[in-house]
């Protein structure tokens, strides 16, 4: 049987105008790597929890103090828990609560010649880690943005590098994810 590829459009959710990725994974990616594959094609830096919530499961590392009830996200597959057409959720960083949608767009048969997990495209920057969720990124976007603002100096000098939301190309992100395996 062909190895089967999974063709994802992960968009995260809050944030206007859109900021989307969508990637090529082997089915057989336990939902771990998945989350890893989210991480670099989005850009976070993956310093938070996480967890998939797929037909009202969660999935995702458990809590050894039992109190989070999540499967392990280790003992399940992408192809076991989703088919094309399918949508699961994905919340990075209990904190600044990202929700991301990621819906099966296609499953094909893996191409012989092609390298996956693969970034094939995409729109705008992805927010900074710790910027306090969809409202703070609206907030930290405006004072970024003008000279004028009463933050801006502030927010330049926290994120500490260069920032253009509009900035994605797919390339560094499928050269980050060729690394993970």
């Amino acid at each position: 049987m062909a190895r089967m590829i999974y063709q994802l459009r992960i968009a995260l959710d809050g944030v206007e105008p859109p900021v989307w990725r969508r990637v090529l994974v082997p089915g057989g990616y336990t939902l771990d790597r998945l989350h890893r594959v989210i991480q670099l094609a989005m850009g976070w830096g993956d310093r938070h929890l996480h967890v998939f919530d797929i037909e009202g499961v969660q999935y995702g590392v458990p809590d050894p103090d039992g109190l989070l009830e999540v499967r392990d996200e280790l003992e399940h597959r992408l192809d076991a828990l989703a088919a094309k057409g399918s949508k699961l959720r994905y919340t990075y960083d209990f904190g600044d609560w990202w929700e991301h949608e990621v819906a099966v767009e296609d499953v094909v048969p893996a191409d012989l010649e092609t390298r996956y997990p693969m970034c094939t495209g995409g729109e705008r920057a992805c927010p900074p880690d710790d910027v306090g969720g969809p409202s703070g990124y609206r907030e930290f976007l405006a004072a970024y943005a003008d000279p004028a603002h009463a933050d801006h100096e502030a927010m330049r000098a926290w994120l500490g590098r260069a920032f253009d939301p509009v900035d994605f190309a797919p390339g560094p992100s499928s050269t980050l994810l060729r690394r993970m395996t």
